[in-house]
């Protein structure tokens, strides 16, 4: 009986040390990730070729810098009427502020800067650490 009892007492310590590791896994995917959001306001010349080619051109920044760790574009489709004339939106993941500013130093980073710069008339960039 007292080995049935140890037995029981080591299988449920043993769940509370597999729960406890599950745990800490799980807590360590929902890691904090920083956001740099990116909202465009084309030129009113700008075509919709060239804006193509920018988007085509910023997406493929993902696959050249490797502390990119999330892209995502869209074009807004609020019926408010706030976005003040921004319309493209782009969303850039990073797992720590320090590859956010390796990014922003990046050569493919600012050879894009320069490709865009001619058909934007605005941007706007937020930074954030998404969480709840």
């Amino acid at each position: 009986m007292k080995n049935i009892s140890r037995l029981l007492g080591l299988a449920v310590g043993l769940g509370v040390l597999y729960a406890g590791m599950t745990t800490e896994a799980a807590d360590k995917k929902k890691a904090k990730q920083l956001r740099h959001f990116v909202c465009f306001k084309y030129k009113a010349e700008a075509t919709k070729a060239k804006i193509a080619v920018v988007e085509k051109a910023f997406a493929a920044l993902e696959n050249k810098i490797t502390e990119i760790k999330a892209f995502e574009k869209g074009t807004n489709n609020s019926p408010e009427g706030l976005n003040k004339g921004f319309k493209h939106c782009y969303l850039i993941t990073f797992g720590s502020e320090k590859d956010r500013d390796a990014y922003l130093v990046h050569p493919a980073h600012k050879k894009f800067v320069e490709l865009v710069g001619p058909v934007v008339e605005d941007v706007f960039v937020v930074d954030y650490w998404a969480g709840k």
